[in-house]
């Protein structure tokens, strides 16, 4: 399928429970494969930490939130895979999460993603619908696709190395999850593509959870989530507002 590509598969060592789930992905793509160790931001020293995240918004909009310890250790295990592209003169990588099931329509997705990828530079393969999209072009049962608002989740992708550099400088300081700041194409120059069908399917349950998301009582959960929801619904309306004017000058 093409020389210099390979596979990465961000796993965090402490994540036993996607031992097998690694294995399996592993063996289960056409390139060579690697366990890509992931950053644990838990473990990060604060010092450290403080000097990745930037104090005040980068861009708009703001984000509402403070960047916690596990969001933090999956943007650097991205920025990781990323600065590996570009270390070993990879082509491309495909870069996936230790939570997902590759499926038997995965293959030909792959395929059409990498041919894809030259030109627009980062293809996503989403476990979840992808809604208000333009098609781009297709080949057999595969479609790549430009959502008006990029999908959340990075889950499986395709990264060119020009993207990978581009997204590497743009990123030496963070402010919000890698998957918010890939959403906000106005200020990256880099609209994400999807691919559709994916042949991903989400494995977090399955797999022992999440190891992002911090431990909370269900009372302290319900009032945090209350407070979330309104603050998330603010900051959604403002990334569709500037989706949707992006995509107008384009």
């Amino acid at each position: 399928m093409g020389s210099g590509i390979e596979t990465l598969v961000i796993h965090l060592a402490r994540a036993e429970g996607r031992r097998a789930q690694v294995e399996k992905l592993l063996q289960g793509t056409p390139y060579p494969a690697r366990v890509l160790a992931a950053v644990d931001g838990g473990k990060v020293p604060i010092a450290e930490r403080n000097s990745a995240i930037s104090s005040k918004p980068l861009f708009a909009p703001s984000y509402p939130f403070p960047l916690g310890s596990g969001e933090y250790g999956c943007f650097q295990s991205h920025r990781k895979a990323w600065q590996t592209i570009l270390d070993e003169g990879l082509e491309a990588a495909l870069i996936l999460e230790d939570d997902v099931e590759l499926t038997p329509v995965f293959s030909e997705s792959l395929a059409f993603a990498v041919e894809q990828s030259k030109t627009y530079g980062y293809v996503q393969f989403q476990t979840r619908r992808v809604d208000k999209s333009s098609v781009i072009s297709r080949l057999g049962r595969s479609c790549l696709v430009q959502p008006q608002v990029t999908p959340l989740r990075t889950s499986a992708q395709v990264v060119s190395r020009s993207a990978a550099e581009k997204l590497l400088i743009l990123s030496e300081l963070i402010d919000r999850p890698v998957d918010a700041f890939l959403q906000s194409h106005w200020h990256t120059g880099l609209h994400v593509t999807c691919i559709v069908p994916s042949g991903i399917e989400d494995r977090t349950q399955e797999t022992g959870g999440s190891t992002i998301s911090p431990k909370r009582s269900i009372w302290a959960k319900m009032k945090h989530e209350l407070k979330r929801e309104f603050l998330r619904g603010r900051y959604r309306i403002a990334v569709n507002r500037l989706s949707k004017s992006a995509n107008s000058v384009h």
